[in-house]
């Protein structure tokens, strides 16, 4: 087990996007030294960082150079080669691990995983063709909906089956050839997220469930805490808290999961922090980011405490209209309002820009709020 590393270090993360970003925040506010590594010059972590490494994930020379010096290095997304993680771990330690990194960034390993630790989870079959595909459609029913077993995230790389006599073909060529996991579809009431942390000695902290509400796939609203009962909450953080300790997580993991008739069904797993705890920055008693750094580092982590209900909503491209700014003021007149941008450049729509946090005394007065806000800006 590796020596903690404390605050004068120097962390690496891997990828430059906003989870990088606000990671990197957080770093710096505890006294670490930053560096990022992306394929794009332009990240928007890279701006917040001491200095950043631009090179193709398969660039051994430039890997070596931006490990070197470093105490512990992360990664902020899913779609890095483990071959990567395993190279730069060889300089510093590089969590969560390669083998981590590898069952989460693929839908058939990470549901082989769930079913083989007795974790609930949708009745899935592999296929790897348009034959399979139809075999597997009558043994697992419809509705039904096929994902692509790698790169997939905001409702990309999936297409819902709802009927028998959906063409098959067409759904097959939709996803491109490769391996898909076809899943029975789940009637959920409601979406929740867990983010759990754990060190390399095994030491864990867990939040409070989030309740997810999306827009087209991309995920709109999150609220803290989820409107669910106590049982539901217990469990919830019980079965993220055993997933970290089987999968020997170090750092921190999302888990998202279904709630259907007081019975959870987990949905899937991100190894880094995630949108829907974004809300810890202003509202928990330690944000997911400072977590996620304490985790990584070995330090003890910090509390989880709600000290408000809240509500985060995502500001996606699709509020620049016509290449005009949204009115930021008009947010800021709320004084309750936290205004996160993460300075993406050119807006398009889906594109997540930023997002606000609205704390207030009852989750339901933080609602209002949050919606008023987003009607506002809408128009």
């Amino acid at each position: 087990m590796s020596a903690p590393l404390l605050p004068g270090g120097t962390i690496g993360i891997l990828g430059g996007g906003q989870l990088g970003r606000m990671s990197a925040i957080a770093a710096r506010r505890m006294g670490y030294k930053v560096k990022t590594f992306d394929p794009s010059s332009s990240a928007c972590a890279a701006m917040v960082a001491d200095s950043h490494t631009t090179a193709a994930w398969d660039d051994a020379k430039a890997l070596k150079k931006f490990a070197d010096g470093c105490g512990r290095l992360t990664l902020e997304f899913e779609n890095i080669p483990p071959a990567t993680v395993t190279q730069v771990n060889a300089i510093a330690p590089c969590h969560p691990s390669a083998e981590v990194l590898a069952i989460c960034q693929n839908r058939r390993r990470e549901k082989e995983f769930l079913k083989a630790q007795g974790i609930p989870c949708a009745n899935f079959v592999v296929v790897s063709s348009h034959e399979e595909l139809s075999a597997a459609v009558k043994k697992i029913g419809v509705p039904c909906v096929l994902k692509t077993a790698d790169f997939g995230y905001d409702g990309k790389g999936q297409a819902k089956i709802t009927d028998a006599d959906t063409n098959l073909e067409n759904v097959w060529e939709k996803i491109g050839d490769g391996v898909g996991v076809l899943e029975a579809w789940v009637p959920f009431q409601l979406e929740i997220s867990v983010i759990v942390a754990r060190t390399e000695d095994g030491k864990t902290a867990v939040y409070d469930p989030a309740e997810n509400i999306h827009r087209n796939h991309i995920l709109h609203l999150s609220l803290s805490p989820a409107r669910i009962s106590e049982a539901t909450r217990r469990e919830a953080q019980e079965l993220a808290l055993k997933i970290a300790e089987k999968i020997k997580l170090v750092g921190l993991m999302a888990v998202e999961m279904f709630v259907q008739d007081g019975r959870i069904i987990v949905n899937e797993l991100a190894p880094r922090p995630h949108n829907s705890g974004h809300q810890t920055f202003d509202a928990n008693q330690t944000s997911q980011f400072e977590q996620h750094v304490r985790a990584v580092c070995g330090l003890p982590l910090g509390g989880t405490q709600i000290l408000k209900p809240s509500v985060m909503l995502n500001l996606l491209g699709d509020l620049w209209r016509n290449g005009q700014t949204p009115d930021w003021a008009m947010i800021l007149k709320e004084p309750a309002a936290k205004l996160h941008l993460y300075d993406k450049g050119q807006a398009s729509a889906g594109r997540k820009m930023g997002h606000i946090t609205i704390t207030a005394d009852t989750l339901e007065d933080a609602l209002k709020k949050a919606e008023a806000l987003f009607v506002a800006l809408s128009k």
